[in-house]
């Protein structure tokens, strides 16, 4: 059975989980690979990291929603996740297995699939990211699958090196026959050296989490003018860099609302809001809700 599209959903249903990854990753370990077994379906949950993502659904079913898009992923389904994206994903049936590399960008390097950059589909919107769509290509994907889920397991000798290939045949396996449209990406414009350039901007952003940073302060970290950062940025990571901030302070303030008792006022001034009317009104924009109602529903 091939990906599905299904009905996304438009309420605050699809965030009441909103949790903040902390994974593990630096220079020296630059990717975080795990198994998943779920014995029973699961809540829908919303997930926002700073590690890119790929994952395989090795049995089962698994729901992968994003703002206005949403799919059903089966056995050699392959899913991509930029940094820092919220999205929210339950297993939907018993005993459901995924494997899934969560990675900085230095783990791939300047590898190219084909005539793009191996970033490409990571810069494109959900719904323009490449998903496999043949059924032999989602066996293949599904053999790639086990083959990191043995590599995971066993860490034996190169084990690292192993997951690093895996993830580059998966990448363009899912992607030989992907044609990103223009407007959503230039792919062949988008490089890893590009976005080792922006990735200061990125650390600062996690840095200064909570508060926010300043298009000027991120462009002169990264040693850029104003005007070629917001360039690269965009291009690198297929959104503005206020947008991408944007992400990362929601994403904190819904955190801290399902996990605090702080009042909404304190949470919008952590968050690097100007005032509570500024953070409501953006709330509502991307989580469909207030932040008060936001908080009941959870609870």
């Amino acid at each position: 059975m091939r990906a599905r599209r299904r009905q996304p959903r438009t309420d605050a249903d699809w965030v009441l989980r909103a949790t903040w990854h902390e994974y593990p990753l630096s220079p020296d370990t630059p990717v975080y690979p795990t198994v998943r077994t779920h014995p029973r379906p699961s809540q829908l949950r919303v997930d926002l990291h700073e590690g890119i993502e790929v994952g395989v659904v090795l049995r089962g079913k698994q729901e992968r929603h994003y703002p206005g898009w949403a799919l059903d992923l089966t056995p050699g389904d392959v899913w991509l996740q930029p940094m820092w994206e919220p999205h929210a994903w339950r297993a939907a049936v018993p005993d459901t297995e995924n494997v899934v590399l969560v990675f900085l960008p230095e783990f791939l390097g300047e590898e190219r699939l084909g005539e793009f950059s191996w970033l490409s589909p990571f810069a494109a919107p959900p719904q323009y990211r490449p998903w496999i769509k043949d059924s032999a290509l989602r066996a293949e994907a599904l053999a790639l699958g086990r083959e990191l889920t043995r590599e995971i397991s066993g860490q034996d000798r190169g084990w690292l090196t192993a997951l690093r290939l895996g993830v580059i045949r998966l990448l363009f396996l899912v992607s030989r026959n992907w044609s990103p449209p223009t407007e959503s990406v230039d792919a062949s414009r988008v490089s890893a050296t590009d976005l080792s350039r922006i990735m200061p901007a990125i650390a600062l952003i996690q840095e200064r989490r909570p508060g926010s940073v300043r298009v000027e302060e991120a462009a002169e970290a990264c040693g850029l003018s104003r005007s070629r950062f917001g360039a690269l940025f965009r291009q690198t990571m297929g959104t503005s860099f206020g947008q991408f901030s944007l992400r990362a302070r929601l994403g904190y303030a819904a955190h801290r609302l399902l996990t605090s008792d702080l009042p909404i006022e304190a949470i919008a001034q952590k968050a690097g809001f100007v005032d509570a009317s500024h953070f409501h009104r953006t709330f509502v924009k991307h989580y469909s809700c207030t932040p008060r109602t936001y908080r009941a529903r959870a609870h």
